[in-house]
């Protein structure tokens, strides 16, 4: 199983999304990542292994700055257990990231239409489809994009969907997975599957 995390506050969220994550190990994972608005730009970092293999990454490459991010950690589902299938993922603009849980039935059919309009796929994942499916549906507004692509959809989702057009905003979906808001007394929110 998959886990997810966001939050939104006034603190650095990466030490808060790692937190959330640890919390979230017992779900069985095979990668992790995250996505953080830092400066205008989504900062994404991702590791094939555990959670300590993020961590070293993070601790090596440097914190990304922010206060607005999301989390995952993947069991794979469609394709191998890398860093490349790890989540979240980017559209070709690295202007929407995505993180999954579920199982997108129709992403194949999705991918070609999308590879057909010009969009360049990096992962074998069905999740990848959804980035690219905001970016191709976006007309200025983050919420309606979300929305077009959601109704393209089949399968199961909960979603954790962020973008550096609309900072300081974490869009949260679900179809048959469980994803859950949470409103903290000092002006913060926090999203996460369980």
């Amino acid at each position: 199983m998959c886990g997810i995390v966001g939050y939104i506050g006034r603190q650095a969220a990466v030490p808060i999304l790692m937190e959330g994550l640890k919390r979230l190990e017992y779900r069985g994972y095979d990668s992790a990542g995250l996505t953080v608005l830092s400066n205008g730009r989504l900062a994404t970092r991702k590791a094939a292994g555990k959670i300590a293999d993020l961590e070293a990454l993070l601790g090596s490459g440097g914190v990304p700055a922010g206060t607005c991010g999301i989390a995952h950690t993947r069991w794979a589902t469609h394709g191998a257990p890398n860093t490349v299938n790890a989540h979240p993922h980017l559209d070709c603009s690295g202007d929407f990231a995505v993180a999954h849980n579920g199982i997108i039935e129709n992403a194949g059919t999705l991918r070609r239409k999308l590879e057909a309009l010009g969009h360049t796929m990096r992962s074998e994942t069905d999740t990848e489809v959804v980035a690219h499916m905001i970016e191709q549906a976006y007309d200025g507004s983050f919420e309606e994009a979300v929305r077009a692509a959601l109704r393209q959809v089949e399968g199961t989702y909960g979603l954790a969907i962020l973008s550096s057009r609309d900072p300081g905003k974490i869009i949260a979906a679900r179809r048959g997975s469980p994803l859950l808001v949470g409103i903290g007394e000092r002006g913060e929110y926090f999203i996460a599957s369980d």
